[in-house]
């Protein structure tokens, strides 16, 4: 049943408004500010009717404190008939509505039960939203796809755990977003997540970033220094592009692993670290194993728990919410809230493959958004990569639907591909040829015969 609080100092009041309204729902009464507050902070109302004069302090006082709080109940003004300007002032601070005394019986139970019902409405969206949020999101991941709904109950799953998880996936899959959404609900939560670039990293210090070092350990080593371990103590250590490590290291870091000890670089004394692991590639580290490029027994250590980030060309149905959500967050960052997405825009993004996957979609929305000129994004504005393909699928379509010819189509897809590739190559025609696997001498050709020239 709704709650409403009355807040008013007269006893015949409270009496009146509880005996009115005790069929629709429970009634709370206050008599005062301090009164009120604390009512609120015991059990939050559904409605308030606030009168304004009382002793001490008054009724705008209170309306001031609640409508800093977030999803504050509305509040319905209790005035005389010579005070209405007060109410008038109550109104513009976030009061809802007003109503004179005495009370009109039946107008006052009528306003009363809209209110509710419209609270209701609110409570029932927001709860709506949060189910549809937390469906369709897990912590930074986007995607109500089912390969990514899997994911998201094997990442959930797994959080709990301390195994060592091995996240497989193409660049740009959201690795990285997928070993925070890990951290973040696990119970190590509250300590460190700390992430090592496996690949930026040059070799000659990768054994120092993750171990530490001592001081006079080698050239630069001027002062002592905690490694990545020790640093990410309690916590979670994320080895992204795992399989760019040496081989060296490798056999480092698996000890580590093993044994939960390390050594900083220059001493032979060990420290216990207590890190939960987990590793990201985008290397078939398979194929790395049976090439001995990668460590058998390291492989089998990380890869406890494996989790696989599907490619956005797998889960094409979730295109359309990542790129709402770059663009809400883009134009938000431009300071261009009135921008929007024509339709065809959409229609472009779903039907390219998108080879850089989320982080190419982001940067493509971006770009998008940067480029635009007028009030609503257009195809043009998007990359032309993005742009192209689109133009192959009305091709495509054209042909089948009896608007363009076999041979017309056929010479527009060729140039259409030409583009692409003197585009990808950076207008290098020896590398384009050797690509498209003709001699330059036909590549020069297909150009002069489309007009094909490098950009000035």
């Amino acid at each position: 049943m709704p709650r409403i609080l009355v807040v008013d100092d007269e006893a015949g009041v409270q009496a009146s408004l509880r005996m009115l309204l005790k069929n629709d729902c429970e009634v709370a009464t206050a008599a005062s500010v301090d009164e009120a507050l604390r009512s609120i902070a015991e059990a939050p109302p559904d409605l308030i009717l606030l009168d304004l004069v009382m002793p001490g302090r008054g009724g705008l006082d209170l309306l001031a404190e609640i409508s800093e709080q977030p999803s504050s109940p509305p509040v319905v003004v209790l005035t005389a008939t010579k005070t209405v300007s007060s109410a008038v002032e109550a109104m513009k601070r976030g009061a809802v509505d007003y109503v004179t005394k005495p009370f009109e019986v039946e107008s006052l139970r009528i306003k009363v039960r809209q209110l509710l019902e419209r609270r209701a409405l609110e409570h029932e969206v927001a709860r709506l939203r949060a189910r549809v949020e937390g469906q369709e999101r897990l912590g930074d991941l986007l995607g109500r796809s089912e390969p990514m709904q899997e994911v998201f109950h094997t990442l959930r799953r797994v959080a709990v755990a301390r195994a060592t998880v091995l996240i497989r996936g193409e660049s740009g899959t959201g690795k990285e977003l997928a070993a925070h959404a890990i951290h973040d609900l696990s119970p190590r939560r509250e300590r460190p997540f700390v992430a090592v670039n496996c690949a930026a990293i040059p070799e000659t210090l990768i054994e120092s970033e993750l171990f530490g070092h001592e001081r006079g350990a080698f050239t630069d080593a001027v002062d002592r220094r905690i490694g990545r371990f020790e640093a990410a103590s309690g916590g979670t250590l994320f080895f992204d592009e795992i399989g760019e490590l040496s081989s060296g290291v490798q056999a480092k870091l698996l000890r580590a692993l093993q044994e939960r000890r390390i050594e900083r670089v220059g001493s032979t004394r060990t420290i216990d670290v207590d890190v939960r692991v987990i590793a990201a590639t985008n290397r078939d580290l398979d194929r790395e194993v049976a090439e001995r490029r990668f460590r058998e027994d390291l492989y089998y250590r990380i890869n406890v728990v494996p989790v696989a980030l599907p490619p956005l060309r797998e889960r094409r149905e979730d295109v359309r919410l990542l790129a709402s959500h770059f663009f809400e967050r883009s134009r938000a960052e431009a300071g261009r809230p009135g921008l929007e997405l024509a339709s065809e825009v959409i229609a472009a993004l779903e039907r390219y493959p998108w080879p850089g996957n989320v982080r190419e979609l982001e940067n493509a929305i971006e770009h998008a958004v940067a480029l635009c000129e007028g009030d609503v994004v257009r195809l043009d504005d998007l990359p032309q990569a993005v742009v192209r393909a689109g133009r192959i699928e009305d091709l495509r379509q054209a042909v089948h639907a009896g608007r363009l010819g076999f041979e017309q189509a056929s010479a527009d897809f060729e140039r259409e591909l030409l583009l692409e590739a003197l585009e990808r190559t950076g207008w290098n025609q020896t590398r384009t040829a050797e690509q498209l696997r003709v001699t330059r001498r036909a590549l020069k050709l297909k150009m002069d015969r489309y007009g094909l020239k490098p950009p000035a």
